[in-house]
């Protein structure tokens, strides 16, 4: 049993869930919570750590893992990221996926998010897509990190499941789904039409832009059609998720007719 908070695997999972630079050099991330234990692909573990009182509430762990750690309860509060934590956290190995991997189905559904900083939108937009059926997801290099502990909990662990990939270079992303005629949307002030006015069955792509500045004009004007979500009352914008999500449902919507 782990009893001290100073033992150097505890001291490393601390940095893991506070520095973005630990988990790219180590290509490492931590997952907390029985779920995502139990959802999580079993040969992207690395390690398990149980807090002593859940490994007593959950013996079979130690029949499925025989070499899941024990550490003392007061001790795995210090190395937990949430308030409360359940007693159980897996450091997980990071998985990649790359454009061919999105595009090998047919008329493919994804989505690109530019410069999106907020954990809690980019976790839900991935929790979303999961349930539209999008393909894949990309983002761009300036965008907040997906193995951030706050963006993993939005996931809801359909981290494990949503193919994705950060980009150095959108121009080469674009010329790709330009190869497999695949149509992009900006979602934008600017609209040309309603969103409900266009059609999604083919292969799509929707652009989102940054929460607080929108899409850049330098990538709006790639797109090959700018479309608008209709609002009432004063508003100029929605929440980045809550958009990405009424635009993945309505392509999901047509793509079921």
């Amino acid at each position: 049993m782990i009893t001290s908070s100073s033992n150097p695997q505890l001291k490393n999972i601390v940095q893991l869930n506070k520095k973005a630079k630990a988990r790219r050099e180590q290509g490492l991330y931590v997952v907390e919570g029985y779920r995502m234990y139990r959802e999580a692909p079993k040969e992207q573990i690395e390690k398990i750590y149980a807090a002593s009182h859940f490994l007593e509430k959950h013996p079979e762990i130690r029949k499925e893992h025989p070499q899941a750690e024990e550490v003392d309860d007061r001790v795995f509060s210090s190395i937990s990221d949430t308030q409360t934590p359940q007693g159980i956290l897996c450091v997980m190995r990071q998985h990649s996926w790359n454009m061919k991997k999105m595009l090998e189905k047919k008329n493919p559904l994804l989505m690109i998010l530019q410069d999106l900083q907020d954990p809690g939108n980019v976790g839900t937009i991935f929790r979303t897509a999961e349930g539209a059926g999008v393909d894949g997801i990309i983002l761009t290099k300036n965008s907040v990190d997906i193995y951030n502990p706050k963006t993993i909990r939005s996931t809801m662990g359909s981290i494990y499941r949503v193919p994705f990939f950060y980009t150095d270079r959108i121009e080469d992303v674009l010329g790709e789904l330009i190869v497999h005629d695949v149509r992009t949307f900006a979602a934008h002030l600017n609209g040309e039409r309603d969103y409900d006015r266009e059609d999604y069955r083919r292969g799509t792509a929707f652009f989102i832009g940054n929460e607080g500045n929108g899409l850049t004009d330098e990538l709006a004007n790639m797109a090959d059609r700018l479309i608008k979500i209709p609002m009432c009352g004063q508003l100029e914008s929605l929440n980045a998720a809550m958009a990405s999500g009424i635009l993945m449902y309505e392509a999901a919507r047509q793509r079921r007719l």
